[in-house]
């Protein structure tokens, strides 16, 4: 072959290896109650104790017309449902929340009962360094858990491909 397509091949392989080196630690997608979704049927706390949110994580609230999404901005809102002092408001049925920091942040259903009858939840976020687990929390429901994330694992085997296809060709143009 020519010098100029080792070159390319060299080029074409070092943007490949770059590509994956940079999905890794990606960010996850937390749809909110699982399969079930924003829904009064949920168990939240259940479910969010099976999850662990991390700085740059995206929480979905996936729900019908006849639900909303408050964000609470105190623990004691949180427990007394005080929905009506709400720091943001959604209700497109498909609401996305980036997590930018870690901390404490709750949410709640602004329609009148659903709050008190358990339709809110408390997210924790630790930051993307961070390795701590979920705690796990007894309840009579089972939670059903959807998150989805690029492997860390896939994307550092993936490298490791592309890295030795780099150096193979690295030899060849030598």
């Amino acid at each position: 072959m020519e010098k100029n397509t080792y070159t390319m091949l060299l080029l074409v392989g070092f943007v490949g290896m770059l590509l994956m080196l940079s999905t890794q630690g990606s960010a996850e997608q937390h749809v909110v109650g699982g399969k079930q979704g924003w829904d009064e049927s949920t168990d939240f706390d259940s479910w969010a104790s099976g999850q662990t949110f991390k700085v740059g994580d995206t929480l979905v609230f996936k729900y019908s017309p006849l639900h909303n999404v408050a964000e609470l901005g105190s623990e004691s809102e949180y427990k007394n449902c005080d929905v009506g002092s709400a720091t943001n408001s959604m209700s497109d049925g498909n609401s996305v929340v980036k997590l930018t920091k870690a901390g404490t942040r709750y949410f709640a259903c602004g329609t009148p009962g659903h709050c008190d009858q358990g339709m809110k939840v408390k997210i924790t976020t630790v930051s993307a360094s961070s390795d701590s687990s979920p705690t796990s929390s007894s309840s009579s429901k089972t939670p059903t858990s959807t998150s989805t994330s690029t492997s860390s694992a896939t994307c550092v085997s993936g490298s490791f491909v592309l890295a030795a296809v780099f150096m193979v060709l690295m030899n060849m143009l030598c």
